[in-house]
């Protein structure tokens, strides 16, 4: 058993009528993000596509915080523009700059199988 860690924050979402899936907040990729983030917890919202990647608005309002205009496979990020919270599940890159917040650790395929308006929830793990 791993110990809590207040730098690595576990969660889940789970997709509706797809599946769920792991993943954790990385503190310190962009601090004030991810403490915005989770003062929100559980966020739910309604799925939106561009290319191979996932979006949904959230609750929370920020500005660039080590903003990155590409992520890899599995980055789960904030997007200040969009007020979104963005799954990477394939090769595409970001629209505009995304704060990086965290990953996804199990089951990042099932984001490939999300619909637009599908409903999504995160919560702690």
């Amino acid at each position: 058993m791993t110990e809590p860690s207040i730098s690595r924050i576990p969660i889940k979402f789970v997709v509706e009528e797809v599946g769920e899936a792991d993943g954790e907040l990385i503190r310190h990729l962009a601090p004030r993000t991810v403490d915005a983030i989770i003062k929100m917890f559980p966020i739910e919202g309604r799925a939106a596509l561009w290319k191979e990647e996932v979006y949904f608005e959230i609750p929370v309002k920020m500005g660039d915080e080590k903003a990155k205009p590409q992520v890899e496979k599995g980055t789960i990020a904030y997007w200040p523009m969009g007020t979104a919270l963005c799954i990477f599940y394939g090769t595409s890159q970001p629209y505009s700059p995304v704060n990086i917040v965290g990953k996804i650790t199990e089951n990042l395929q099932i984001f490939s199988d999300a619909k637009s308006g599908t409903r999504i929830k995160v919560k702690r793990r």
